[in-house]
């Protein structure tokens, strides 16, 4: 009687403790990780009672960067996008801006194929290539993985209002002459994915956060290989609580032997 109880309880422990771990874990899990949301779309349908968005992807004009390259988003292919607007002989914020940006390159320095940062002028009938390779040596900025860059003001123009919406991140802007402290965040699929004011250090160090954070993101289409055993790992608990059960038989019948 004695052993029967015995046996009892160690079954009990033995499937309670895996499945309390199970069922915390997944408590803790929820919401552990903050993935960026998408922000802006471009059409919405429903289909077959599931709706359907499409995300607003961002296209990107022709630039010239600080090297005299002809660049596009194109560009940087596969990598994460962290875009901001400046102009060289701005006395106030965009020289902060730069260092902020700085500082988050640097903190990718190791892994340059990762993310491509991009400070475009709105100046740029002043910021030559020389001027913009003048300014970006200042810095001492990674000339592959920071692009400063300049093109066609109308353009340019068009790309920050149209295509960034910096006018919806900042309200507050001249649409005139932008002038905005927020840093633009892009995945790899160029869709926005959120807007951090770059004076702001908080702000600053969430998305140094949430650069990573999108690469490891998993498509809906292609999810992760372990997520179809999530509704079985109860069963698997269970399972390895028996294996114990077992095991602990054996060990007394052999003791007792």
């Amino acid at each position: 009687m004695k052993m029967r109880k015995s046996a009892f309880i160690a079954l009990l422990v033995a499937i309670c403790i895996p499945l309390a771990g199970y069922f915390l874990l997944k408590q803790l899990s929820k919401g552990a990780v903050d993935i960026p949301k998408h922000y802006f779309y471009d059409s919405v349908s429903i289909k077959n009672g599931k709706t359907d968005t499409v995300w607003h992807t961002v296209n990107s004009p022709e630039f010239t960067n600080q090297l005299g390259k002809q660049v596009t988003f194109d560009s940087a292919k596969g990598k994460i996008l962290v875009v901001n607007f400046f102009f060289t002989r701005c006395p106030s914020i965009c020289p902060k801006l730069t260092a902020s940006m700085k500082r988050l390159q640097d903190s990718y320095v190791k892994n340059p194929e990762i993310v491509q940062f991009i400070s475009v002028s709105v100046d740029p009938e002043h910021d030559s290539v020389p001027v913009l390779r003048k300014f970006a040596d200042k810095y001492k900025v990674n000339h592959d993985s920071w692009w400063m860059v300049t093109g066609n003001k109308t353009a340019v123009y068009d790309f920050a209002i149209q295509q960034m919406k910096a006018n919806i991140a900042d309200p507050g802007i001249d649409t005139a002459f932008i002038h905005t402290e927020d840093f633009f965040l892009l995945d790899t699929n160029r869709i926005i994915r959120g807007w951090y004011n770059g004076l702001d250090t908080n702000e600053v160090a969430k998305l140094a956060g949430d650069i990573p954070i999108l690469m490891l993101e998993k498509s809906d289409k292609s999810p992760s290989v372990l997520r179809q055993f999530i509704p079985v790992l109860p069963l698997i608990f269970i399972g390895i609580a028996i294996v114990i059960v077992i095991m602990i038989f054996l060990q007394r019948s052999k003791n007792k032997n």
